[in-house]
C-alpha cells in the first residue's frame, strides 16, 4: 500500500498509510494524518491515492508543499522523492495501492441420500427431491437451491449455487406420457379418413 515515512527529528518513524481515496495531512487533529509541527497548517495538504498513483495537493499552506525542493501546488509522487511540508520532511516509500479481495467459499452440504427407486434427495432440503445437476462440479439441487435466469425470447436457464455453471434435469427412470392429440386434430383426422372412405366406395 501506499505509505511515507516522516524523517524529522522528532517525528520520525511516524508512517502514513495512505488508503483510497482523500488523505487530508496537516496539524488539525481532525485530520486523517495529524503532524504537530508548528510549521504544518491545520488542513496541510491532501494526498489522493488513486489507480494511477499518489497524487498531493497543497491546500493553501502557509509554509508551502514542496516535492525535492520545488514548491508545488499539485504532483504526482513517486517512490524515493522527498516531500516537504513547512520544515517537516517526509519520504515517499510506496505509491502502489493493494486491493486484497477476501475470498469466502460455501460450506459444502453432506452427500445427497439415495432412495430406493434411484431418486436422490437434496442435500439441503432433505424432504425434496433434487431435480437438478451441475455440469461442472457435480453438485445436485432442488426447485429452491437452483438459481434461474430468465432470457428474453428462449428458455430460462437454471445455474449452479456454488459454482455458478449450467445445471441440467435430473430424469426420474420414468418414461415420459404421450400426450393427447388436441381435439381439434383429432376432428381433422377423423374427416380425412372419411373423404378418403369415401372415395375408396365411390370407384367400386
Amino acid at each position: 500500500m501506499a505509505r511515507l515515512l516522516i524523517k524529522t527529528a522528532g517525528l520520525e518513524n511516524q508512517t502514513l498509510e495512505l488508503r483510497f481515496g482523500v488523505n487530508h495531512v496537516g496539524r488539525d487533529p481532525a485530520c486523517d494524518f495529524t503532524i504537530a509541527h508548528p510549521s504544518v497548517s491545520a488542513l496541510h495538504c491532501e494526498l489522493v491515492l488513486s489507480n494511477d498513483g499518489v497524487l498531493i495537493h497543497d491546500c493553501d499552506s502557509t509554509n508551502g508543499t514542496f516535492v525535492n525542493g520545488q514548491s508545488v501546488q499539485e504532483a504526482w509522487l513517486r517512490p524515493g522523492q522527498k516531500v516537504q511540508l513547512g520544515q517537516v520532511i517526509l519520504f515517499v516509500e510506496n505509491t502502489d495501492i493493494v486491493i486484497a479481495i477476501p475470498q469466502y467459499e460455501h460450506e459444502r452440504p453432506k452427500p445427497p441420500v439415495l432412495l430406493p427407486d434411484g431418486a436422490m434427495l437434496c442435500p439441503r432440503h432433505p424432504e425434496t427431491q433434487a431435480i437438478y445437476k451441475c455440469t461442472h462440479c457435480g453438485e445436485v439441487m432442488c426447485r429452491s437451491c437452483v438459481h434461474m435466469v430468465r432470457r428474453r425470447g428462449g428458455q430460462p436457464l437454471f445455474l449452479c449455487l456454488f459454482c455458478s455453471h449450467p445445471c441440467e434435469s435430473i430424469s426420474s427412470g420414468e418414461k415420459p406420457q404421450k400426450k393427447p392429440a388436441p381435439q381439434s386434430l383429432q376432428r381433422t383426422v377423423k374427416l380425412r379418413l372419411a373423404n378418403l372412405l369415401g372415395l375408396s366406395q365411390t370407384k367400386k
